[in-house]
């Protein structure tokens, strides 16, 4: 475009100098040069604005690049961590639940034996108080028969009435026969069959032992049935303090179980509260390394993506720049030529003769000059514009030609302004 606006200003004058003045008539000349100045001017200026929006964009992408390539390498090496991470606190809690359930096993056997010994303890307990029961009973009878069998030899004895006796050896025979019966178990070793021989006798008579009036005879058998009465209620308490012998160890092994099993339940439940704690920690760093390796993945990804698009974007900024500074310095070199050669006294000579020239030439000198101008012009350009302008030259009148000449000088002015603000608007978008 600009390329046209300098053929166009630097041949205009020579169309147009038939309507200027005399005493003017270098001003068409001075208002190019003032223009191709101006154009330099602003084509520099564009230039160093040009290359410090380069520069900080290059500034920002370097910037950019840095950054967003750290990040992913800090990302990829953080998502390396978590995996690792993961993996340790996922086999970790696995660890932690197979030792959790382990110990409420162990716990819950503990409990269960502990359970089981104070169960066997009631029971002992209670058997022991039964059979003490039973054993001070048997040997409270016991004294009491021998007391009672031993007076029937004493004279107050015999100062009893006949039921009062005969009710004494009544129930001397009967304690006998039930703790023969009840307790054979317990008696075997202590009652000889002699004994038991002379037992059974008396627990079949009694009076033949104990009568008013005893014989010689009488007085040994009944020797033995106090022998055996005195056995038996020595048996009874050798086996009372044997129960109760057994009844404290018993007791005292109870408690020593009792205590240790109590403490390792306390210790077994120690440490299932501690692991516990620990795998709870555990899936829940577990779960947030999890959270956390999502977003670094998608973290990676947006950066990843952000890079690529900031590498292609600046890749193109170095084109575009690149393209632009090449087609400026084309410019500003086509101007400045220009620019030299208006300014020359060869240029100055020719506009001189030129004016006169046309003063003196008619119209139709005028247009043939004219058409030569905008066809070398065409033909140097390509331009479509100025073909046809060429070609309207030679049919047209000259007036028309003159004034579609300005009329694209106006519009190429305006697009010259159109691209400057559209550039104005790229920069501060970009900004």
């Amino acid at each position: 475009m600009r390329s046209v606006f300098i053929a166009l200003l630097c041949f205009s004058p020579a169309l147009g100098l038939n309507v200027e003045q005399d005493d003017a008539k270098n001003r068409p000349v001075s208002k190019v040069i003032t223009l191709l100045k101006d154009m330099v001017s602003q084509l520099e200026k564009e230039a160093e604005e040009d290359e410090e929006v380069y520069e900080q964009m290059g500034c920002w992408c370097e910037t950019n690049d840095r950054e967003k390539t750290k990040s992913i390498a800090d990302a990829e090496q953080r998502i390396s961590d978590l995996t690792a991470s993961i993996e340790d606190l996922t086999a970790n809690s696995a660890r932690l639940n197979t030792e959790i359930e382990n110990l409420n096993k162990e716990v819950a056997k503990n409990e269960q034996a502990l359970d089981q010994a104070t169960a066997l303890r009631k029971k002992q307990l209670a058997e022991f108080n039964e059979e003490e029961k039973d054993m001070l009973q048997s040997i409270t009878s016991m004294k009491g028969a021998v007391v009672a069998l031993s007076k029937h030899h004493e004279a107050a004895l015999l100062q009893k009435s006949k039921t009062e006796r005969e009710t004494a050896v009544m129930e001397a025979a009967a304690l006998i026969q039930h703790h023969l019966h009840t307790h054979a178990d317990l008696l075997a070793e202590v009652i000889t069959p002699r004994m038991r021989k002379t037992a059974t006798a008396f627990i079949q008579s009694p009076d033949d032992y104990f009568s008013e009036e005893p014989s010689m005879i009488q007085q040994p058998q009944s020797g033995e049935i106090f022998g055996i009465l005195k056995a038996m209620k020595e048996s009874f308490e050798t086996n009372l303090a044997q129960s109760q012998k057994e009844e404290t160890e018993n007791q005292s092994a109870y408690e020593d179980l009792k205590a240790a099993k109590t403490e390792e339940i306390s210790a077994g439940q120690a440490q299932l509260d501690t692991k516990t704690n620990e795998l709870a920690n555990t899936d829940e760093k577990n779960a947030q390394s999890k959270q956390d390796l999502e977003d670094t993945r998608n973290s990676l990804a947006a950066d990843s993506a952000f890079l690529a698009n900031l590498k292609e974007q600046c890749q193109n900024v170095d084109q575009e720049y690149e393209e632009r500074t090449k087609t400026r310095q084309l410019e500003i070199q086509a101007v400045s030529k220009a620019l030299a050669f208006l300014s020359s006294d060869e240029a100055h000579d020719l506009f001189t003769r030129t004016f006169n020239f046309v003063q003196l030439s008619s119209e139709s000198a005028q247009r043939s000059k004219a058409m030569k101008v905008l066809s070398a012009a065409a033909k140097k350009s390509g331009d479509p514009r100025l073909v046809a302008l060429a070609v309207s030259a030679r049919i047209a009148a000259f007036g028309k030609v003159k004034k579609t000449i300005q009329d694209m000088v106006d519009n190429l002015v305006t697009e010259k302004e159109d691209e400057i603000k559209h550039r104005d608007f790229c920069i501060e978008e970009l900004n």
